[in-house]
């Protein structure tokens, strides 16, 4: 399946050291998936036109406003295990009942805040996740209201629920499923890299993206649960190959820079590329 151009250019500007990537670039990048320079250059005016992205200097692109909290949510997969902190049993509230639900671009913002920050529903409009996160409930509250959740709802920390409630809370999210999909992700990850050597440059560019991307995206949602929830243990295994993977995934795209099938380029193009 060939990605769309405006989600490859905001992942090349995502993980530039820089924080820009030049239309050249865009257009040599996007064309190992087979994409067309008019396609990349339809993107750009239109991630531009969106706020995503905006110029910087000529014939060059960073990320514009409304993209800065996707910015730092893509960008902090790398130190998701260092905001793990320990769980003694009470559970962070977002209670959102009376915010209104027929602005349906703020419902989707709301609900995608919830959703990066772990959160489940256990009553209408009661969303619960275990304060399990370093910095605790003030640190959840502000990421909630950065990301899109309305200031007015109380987020608050509860502790001693019932026992029919504490049950019900624990179910919320499934474990042995999280389980299974870090192991599966780490297996696929872990026989990609034990083969990548015997692979074509070009060819290992583009899985190392594909796959790679998508085994983030499942990090960047990860419910960072405590144990008993989840085993702590498979969620480090998957992170960990996930980790070495992104390194090789560079390197292959350094040599791809230096290699005559990359064609034309700047020196910095390996910087805009992977995911």
């Amino acid at each position: 399946m060939t990605p769309h151009p405006r989600d490859l250019i905001l992942k090349f500007i995502l993980t530039a050291e820089d924080g820009v990537l030049s239309a050249r670039d865009a257009v040599s990048a996007c064309a190992l998936f087979g994409i067309r320079e008019n396609s990349v250059r339809v993107a750009l005016v239109r991630l531009a036109a969106a706020g995503m992205i905006e110029a910087a200097g000529r014939g060059a692109y960073c990320l514009g406003a409304n993209a800065a909290d996707l910015a730092e949510d893509v960008r902090d997969w790398r130190s998701a295990e260092a905001r793990i902190g320990s769980w003694h049993g009470g559970w962070i509230v977002a209670h959102c009942a009376g915010l209104g639900r027929t602005d349906r671009a703020q419902l989707r913002r709301r609900e995608r805040a919830l959703e990066l920050l772990g959160f489940r529903e256990l009553e209408r409009e009661l969303f619960v996740r275990p304060d399990n996160l370093v910095g605790g409930v003030a640190m959840v509250r502000e990421r909630l209201i950065k990301l899109g959740l309305e200031p007015s709802a109380a987020v608050f920390l509860a502790t001693e629920f019932d026992p029919v409630r504490e049950s019900r809370a624990r179910a919320l999210w499934d474990g042995k499923a999280l389980n299974r999909a870090y192991r599966k992700t780490a297996e696929k990850l872990g026989k990609w890299l034990t083969r990548v050597d015997a692979m074509e440059v070009d060819a290992a560019a583009r899985e190392s993206f594909l796959l790679g991307s998508a085994a983030i995206r499942q990090l960047v949602y990860d419910p960072l649960l405590p144990e008993p929830l989840v085993n702590p243990q498979e969620r480090h295994a998957f992170i960990e190959v996930l980790l070495r993977y992104d390194d090789v995934g560079h390197a292959i795209w350094r040599s791809l820079r230096a290699s005559p099938l990359a064609g034309p380029s700047t020196d910095t193009t390996e910087r805009h590329l992977h995911h």
